[in-house]
């Protein structure tokens, strides 16, 4: 009898020590620090992407736990007409944009003709979002007239495609990458790489 009880006085304590985790969750990031990014730091990015002719830029990639965020500043200069098979597409990561300065036409949507995967070997998909595909077109896109200010949430698998920007747009760039396959990026590296001229 005594071996019964002791059982269930365990068994007890072991289905209170569960329902405790359930009920008090524990950060998914354990001892992780923040980071910060000076402003001063994001707009030399933009400076270097006008000197040197550079349109996407990693500033950061931070490890918080269950997934990457990828910090990027993007500029882009003035567009009549997209390119030929310009809508992006990515697999695994999601992208928000807020746009700092300047104007575009944007265009989202799932439904991309002529899908064709973009090489591993490049830059943007080693570093920056993964593997991808880009295509000619959307159906049924909705386009949107971003204007400093807006922000735009692209799922992974969603297709984006400038059609117009009437003179430039600088955005940053939050990505979210639940499968960390981006490497990680520090403030050393980000400050090392803003030192260089990388054309």
């Amino acid at each position: 009898m005594k071996g019964f009880v002791l059982g269930l006085a365990v068994a007890g304590c072991v289905a209170a020590a569960v329902i405790a985790q359930q009920t008090d969750p524990q950060p998914t990031c354990r001892m992780c620090p923040g980071t910060y990014i000076p402003v001063s730091e994001l707009q030399a990015y933009t400076a270097k992407a006008v000197a040197e002719k550079l349109i996407d830029q990693q500033v950061r990639d931070v490890e918080i736990g269950k997934a990457h965020i990828g910090i990027g500043m993007v500029h882009r200069g003035k567009l009549d007409a997209p390119a030929p098979d310009s809508v992006a597409e990515h697999d695994l990561v999601s992208e928000v944009y807020h746009i700092i300065d300047g104007s575009a036409t944007l265009m989202l949507g799932p439904d991309i003709t002529n899908m064709q995967r973009r090489p591993a070997t490049l830059e943007t998909v080693r570093l920056f979002n993964g593997p991808g595909n880009n295509g000619s077109s959307i159906r049924n896109g909705v386009s949107y007239n971003l204007k400093a200010g807006d922000v735009v949430v692209i799922p992974a698998g969603t297709g984006h495609w400038f059609t117009k920007i009437d003179d430039h747009i600088d955005y940053l760039m939050v990505r979210i990458d639940p499968d960390k396959v981006t490497p990680l990026r520090s403030e050393q590296e980000s400050l090392a790489y803003l030192k260089r001229t990388t054309r």
